[in-house]
């Protein structure tokens, strides 16, 4: 079981709810009806705070959750300062808290952005682009990218200039990728070294790596990610607010993902 934010929310639910549900059949057991202006204060903060703090699970549970990027790692696509909204049933419903998958509904593909709990210590989010579903070959020499054999096409479009904290990503060579049919950028520094090498993805288990090819903490150095691990794709940024460049970031907001 994680201590995450969905566990207090689901502790908070709890408590608050049998405090107000509690109060009521007390009430009905002594034949008394409610009255909100006789309750106890800590009665009447567990009926205003339990249907908030529910529905704010359920949404979170069931819906989308919201995610804020802290690092360059999948730079030009995601920008630090970006907030984003994670579709958490894109590929299956589960049980919050235990996290148990108990309706199947998709499975990634190749090019999913997506979010998971980091497989060397699962209190930590991460989020990476897929590159390798179960079964497939990867392997990642010279800057390039191949699946099964096949070199993913690559189109140059020039030097990347970089824009408030990621400013020191000013000079990469900016990429356009083809990813099984989804079109993306990347960035490659020619001259910064690389982590390669050749992988078989095993079952139930997934290869990612940052859009910021260079400047990732991926796949190529801890491993593949479980399936089990899997929050949900990323689908859509809400919110852009880099405090060292210029704020909100309103052209980025409403930046639907690919």
């Amino acid at each position: 079981m994680d201590y995450d934010f969905s566990f207090f929310l689901f502790a908070a639910s709890i408590v608050t709810g049998t405090i107000w549900g509690g109060y009521l059949l007390l009430l009905k057991s002594k034949g008394e009806t409610f009255d909100e202006n006789n309750e106890p204060v800590v009665v009447e903060y567990a009926r205003s705070f339990f249907p908030i703090v529910f529905i704010v699970f359920l949404l979170r549970s069931f819906l989308a959750e919201p995610f804020r990027i802290p690092s360059a790692s999948m730079m030009p696509t995601l920008l630090i300062g970006d907030f984003l909204l994670v579709n958490k049933f894109a590929y299956g419903i589960r049980l919050p808290v235990i996290n148990e998958k108990i309706i199947r509904i998709d499975e990634p593909k190749r090019g999913d952005i997506v979010v998971f709990r980091f497989p060397k210590d699962p209190t930590v989010d991460y989020i990476k682009r897929v590159v390798g579903i179960p079964g497939d070959k990867v392997a990642y020499y010279n800057k390039k990218l191949s699946i099964n054999d096949v070199a993913v096409d690559q189109v140059s479009l020039g030097i990347y200039q970089g824009v408030g904290q990621g400013q020191d990503m000013t000079g990469s060579e900016q990429l356009e990728e083809n990813l099984a049919g989804v079109e993306h950028t990347i960035l490659i520094r020619q001259d910064a070294p690389t982590m390669e090498g050749s992988y078989v993805i095993p079952p139930g288990n997934y290869f990612v790596m940052g859009d910021n090819r260079d400047n990732s903490n991926d796949s190529r150095y801890w491993g593949t990610v479980p399936e089990e691990n899997l929050v949900g794709k990323a689908f859509f940024i809400w919110m852009n607010w880099d405090w060292e460049h210029k704020g909100i970031g309103f052209d980025r907001i409403g930046t639907v993902l690919k």
